[in-house]
């Protein structure tokens, strides 16, 4: 399988391409393999070279992007040469995108009624987010599919119209199975020198992949054969010895993020979360609110940037800022044990450090930062170094995940 994102906003970095890494953790999840990804821009010989290129070497090619009614939307009448198909007006999407143009009381023009145009005896796939529909094309045993480049049309697409379909396509028993662990606290060298023998002894059908951000690292073992179910079997064999190898920086084994595994562990437990940050700037209470439902849980933030906010708002002792400094152990503590208080929490995380690029000392070089969390009967600090060549922001996303794996393991003890 092929992914072809077609806009010269991708190229330019003018729009950030997150439909490749949608369309990849999809196909993925459902047992495909993507071979190739490719980004090209809005011209017409590129386009119609990449995807005849594309459907010579593989079965399945995915497009996004070109489908709209401007000038530069040009996939959609390159696609019907290639197949050597008409464009034919497709009578349900156009009354798809009348109806959408009354309701916001605007003129059909001709340009938006060529919305409407598909390749004759092509499939339309639906669209009901947007004006333009994807299209199923298949031919001589290939397979094409275009959808919209609007991110959210398409992963409608994908989920409710792309992947059925392929699912029904699919014609060979060829398994790939994956298994996602995720660590923490801990190096991508420093753990592939722990793996090193695990690694050595994997039989030929499974892989390991290292996949490193910020404060994170997804361990992903894959699986590749012809017996479904004699592979599921090895995987999850393997997979509970990886487990086992880690267990002292695995947060999960499921493809979720850290803040995800702390909803859930807090919505379990019933608690309440409140964070006072300084060098974080509100991070650690952005990711946590950016799971849904986080509302049952969090209580709100204080981001305590400046020393007379830390004192005035939080109570943070004026001799630990004088003689300790704002990025210390006695600072983060005054932090958390006095958030407590004023939001009436559970739990707490206090963040302060030095993200850069300046400010650092040799007692304290940029990529200190020292973090507390503070539970119903413990208070818990660690001061990290997280480096200065690294840059500001991921510092600070570095120490957000931190903070939030502290207070996972705090948590997990207190369920215990």
């Amino acid at each position: 399988m092929i992914l072809i994102n077609i806009g010269d906003e991708l190229l330019i970095g003018q729009v950030i391409n997150t439909n490749a890494a949608f369309i990849g953790q999809q196909v993925a999840a459902a047992g495909f393999e993507l071979t190739d990804v490719i980004t090209i821009g809005d011209d017409g010989q590129n386009i119609r070279e990449t995807v005849t290129s594309a459907l010579a070497k593989t079965d399945v090619v995915i497009i996004t992007g070109g489908l709209g009614p401007t000038r530069d939307d040009i996939t959609k009448k390159i696609i019907s040469d290639i197949f050597q198909r008409e464009l034919v007006m497709d009578e349900p999407t156009l009354q798809h995108v009348t109806e959408i143009f009354a309701s916001r009381g605007m003129a059909l023009t001709e340009t938006n009624r060529q919305q409407a145009l598909v390749p004759q005896g092509c499939t339309v796939l639906s669209n009901p987010l947007g004006t333009a529909p994807g299209l199923w094309i298949e031919q001589d045993g290939k397979v094409l599919i275009a959808l919209p480049g609007v991110p959210f049309e398409m992963e409608k697409l994908i989920r409710d119209e792309v992947m059925p379909r392929l699912q029904a396509h699919k014609r060979d028993q060829h398994a790939i199975l994956h298994r996602v662990l995720q660590c923490t606290n801990i190096s991508e060298s420093g753990l592939s020198d722990l793996l090193e023998n695990y690694e050595q002894q994997l039989p030929s059908e499974l892989k390991l992949a290292y996949l490193p951000k910020p404060g994170i690292i997804r361990l992903r073992l894959t699986a590749r054969g012809d017996n479904a179910p004699a592979l599921q079997t090895m995987l999850d064999e393997h997979f509970s010895t990886l487990k086992r190898l880690t267990a002292e920086y695995a947060f999960t084994d499921e493809d979720i993020e850290i803040e995800e595994v702390v909803g859930r562990l807090l919505t379990k437990s019933g608690k309440t979360l409140a964070t006072a940050e300084s060098c974080t700037g509100g991070y650690v209470a952005h990711l946590i609110t950016s799971v849904p439902g986080s509302s049952r849980y969090f209580q709100g933030s204080l981001v305590s940037y400046s020393n007379d906010i830390k004192r005035d708002l939080l109570n943070v002792r004026e001799d630990n800022l004088k003689r300790r400094g704002a990025v210390s152990e006695q600072v983060v503590s005054d932090m958390a044990l006095n958030a407590m208080g004023l939001f009436d929490v559970d739990y707490t995380i206090a963040t302060s450090g030095i993200a850069g690029p300046d400010g650092g000392t040799k007692e304290k070089p940029v990529g200190t930062v020292w973090i507390a969390v503070a539970t119903p009967v413990r208070l818990t600090t660690r001061e990290f170094h997280f480096g200065s060549r690294t840059g500001r922001k991921q510092i600070i996303e570095r120490a957000a995940r931190a903070a939030l794996n502290m207070l996972r393991v705090e948590i997990e003890k207190d369920i215990r």
